[in-house]
């Protein structure tokens, strides 16, 4: 019920991007800028400074800011109120995930919470880590299963269990005769990695700095944004690459990919987030804690 106009210049106020607020609500940057310029007639004032390629909030838009954020948490609060009082479990479900977990560990989870819950409507997008904990904080996603630690002020995180990244291979690649494997020794072989942004990237390459390997120096012959692309290439032996253990058991069943540990192993915390507000709907309490309870079980 609340009127766009404030939803958008909401977004722009809290990424200071029209570019991240319309990535956020899945808009165009010149729809975006027609809507904050709308706003700003309006009320006869402008709500942005311009200038240097940045933007930062007049006086004006801090008081619209402030007005705006009671006022769309407000609407959102009666709209769910009303579809409680029919006393049944309805309504829709935002839920955001970084590409690992929804690819490979969020479709039992959301079968089983639809199972549970037919009435609810869940909607996914799946994005990097960043894209996924911007959405919420723009109030465009209702919660995000991602893989690392979020920073934003706003945003509540939970850590829910943790993935092992390894080294994956064919059984014919140099790399598969080793029980664990340590960075340095990964140096004279062909790398396929992931793009940069995403989470198992970022997480790879903490860790080789942290063993005293720079990423620059692994003989990277491409970078790919899909998981199940890479593990496709890896498979055909042009090289190895590092990825979640999760992400691969079909094909270690199969026998076409082995899993070689890192030493020391490299983990990561998979984590749930949602906003830092009092009033969350029914439907949001029990899908943080469904899928807190899943992804440990997954995780185990």
């Amino acid at each position: 019920m609340a009127d766009r106009r404030l939803q958008v210049f909401h977004a722009v106020a809290k990424h200071l991007s029209f570019t991240k607020a319309g990535e956020a609500l899945h808009m165009t940057q010149p729809a975006v800028t027609f809507q904050i310029k709308q706003l700003e007639e309006r009320f006869n004032t402008r709500l942005f400074d311009r200038g240097g390629g940045r933007i930062s909030l007049t006086a004006a838009g801090e008081l619209v800011l402030d007005y705006a954020e009671r006022i769309l948490a407000l609407s959102t609060e009666l709209d769910i109120r009303v579809a409680e009082m029919t006393g049944q479990m309805s309504g829709s479900l935002l839920v955001g995930a970084s590409t690992t977990i929804a690819e490979f560990m969020l479709p039992p989870i959301l079968g089983e919470f639809n199972v549970r819950y037919p009435q609810v409507r869940v909607r996914l997008t799946v994005g990097n880590s960043d894209v996924i904990s911007n959405a919420i904080a723009a109030h465009t996603l209702d919660i995000g299963l991602i893989e690392s630690p979020v920073s934003l002020p706003s945003l509540q995180c939970e850590g829910c269990g943790d993935d092992e990244l390894q080294v994956v291979c064919t059984p014919s690649h140099p790399l598969a005769s080793y029980r664990e494997v340590e960075a340095r020794s990964l140096l004279p072989h062909d790398f396929v990695a992931r793009e940069p942004g995403s989470s198992t990237r970022e997480v790879t390459d903490d860790y080789l700095r942290a063993c005293g390997v720079e990423p620059d120096q692994l003989k990277t012959i491409m970078e790919l944004s899909s998981p199940e692309a890479l593990k496709g290439v890896v498979a055909t032996g042009l090289g190895f690459s590092i990825v979640s253990r999760a992400s691969f058991d079909k094909e270690r069943q199969l026998g076409t990919l082995v899993a070689v540990p890192l030493r020391p192993a490299l983990t990561r915390t998979l984590s749930l987030v949602y906003p830092k507000e009092r009033f969350r709907s029914q439907v949001v309490l029990s899908f943080v804690e469904f899928a807190r309870n899943k992804l440990k079980e997954l995780s185990a």
